[in-house]
Parts: structure tokens; sequence; C-alpha cells
């Protein structure tokens, strides 16, 4: 099977993710959700929309799955759909809270030492639609339990001001993602969960 790396930070990743060496670095002016309920995040989350980067080039149906390993870390499973190649990719990661399980600002590494902020910044009180934010601005996705979201969720986020100061700014490049009708059907998780914890225990 092959696997690429798709930089997530979900939400739906959702998610792609830009690695940088020991970083988990939160934008100017954005707060990590807090409260933030651990549990409730876990499962799946659907990428609705995203700005776009070459790490996710191409990509459509992407997801971000998350469960919990043995040792307390969370597992990432990103999987997206290369429309030009028609082929599914794939990426598993951990990732780690950066202060406590209070604060939804953790650190994502798909690399061994390397990690990369993973930053939930909005979310619903039911947990359905969350924003998620990279180290900047320019790493940013939408996402949703259901591969839909109501346009009126997504205008809320995309009114943030100190995200989309004005009409020039980013929002304008807010890439919406197609779903595909008839998709191939996506690659079997290829770690075993109980198997990548024992994995994670002695880092």
């Amino acid at each position: 099977m092959k696997k690429s790396n798709i930089y997530i930070l979900l939400a739906v990743g959702a998610v792609a993710f830009v690695l940088l060496p020991s970083c988990a670095s939160i934008p100017k002016g954005a707060n990590p959700v807090k409260p933030f309920d651990e549990a409730r995040y876990l499962g799946k989350w659907y990428e609705i929309a995203r700005l776009d980067m070459r790490f996710e080039r191409n990509l459509n149906n992407v997801t971000a799955e998350y469960s919990m390993n043995r040792n307390g870390t969370l597992r990432v499973n990103n999987q997206g759909l290369d429309y030009v190649k028609n082929e599914w990719k794939q990426s598993i990661g951990k990732a780690k809270f950066v202060n406590d399980a209070n604060e939804a600002r953790l650190k994502v590494s798909f690399f061994g030492p390397f990690y990369a902020g993973y930053n939930v910044i909005e979310i619903d009180k039911d947990y359905r639609y969350a924003l998620v934010a990279g180290p900047n601005l320019k790493y940013l996705w939408i996402l949703s339990r259901e591969n839909t979201i109501p346009q009126e969720i997504k205008e809320d986020i995309k009114d943030i001001k100190y995200i989309f100061p004005s009409k020039n700014s980013i929002r304008d490049t807010w890439d919406s993602l197609p779903w595909e009708s008839n998709p191939p059907p996506p690659p079997e998780d290829p770690t075993d969960p109980e198997e990548e914890s024992e994995e994670l225990e002695g880092e």
C-alpha cells in the first residue's frame, strides 16, 4: 500500500500537516479551546474545507480519526483520496497535549521526534464542528462529524476577525472540497492500535 504524510493537524480534520522540529506553537491571537473534553473529540472527523497546501494537494474525502493509545497519547489516522491518481493515501501518527488535556493545544508527529502544533481554536457545544489551526494561520481546517456542514456554521467560522480580518485576506482562498460520490474503498488501517501502543510506551 502506498502511503503519504497528510499533515492533519484534526479535523475534518480531518487533516494534512507541516512538520517542524520540536514545534508546538499556536497562531498569534488564537486561543485553544478551554475547557476541552478529550473523550468527546475522539472518533472520526471529516475535512470540510481547508487552506490548501502541497501536503494535501489533489486530496479530497479527507478524514482524521483519533483514538487513545494505552500510554495516554492520541493515535491519529489520516486518510485522503488522491483524485488525480484515484488512490487513497494514509498516514498514522501520534499527538500529545502541550499542557494538559483540559486545553486543546496539542503537538502531533508522524516522524519520531518531529512535532508540529495542532490547535483546536473553535468548537461547538455538541462537538460536531471544529476549527483547527496549525502553528500559524497558513494552516486552517474546518472539520465536521459528517461530510457536510450547514452553510451558516461555515460562515460563522469565516467571520472570526482575527483569522479573516478583511475580504482581501486568506478567507478569499478558502478551499471547499468536493466529495466523490463513488470513491474507491479506503485503505485498511495498517497498524494495530494495541501494537502501536506498546511501541510508544518506551518513548
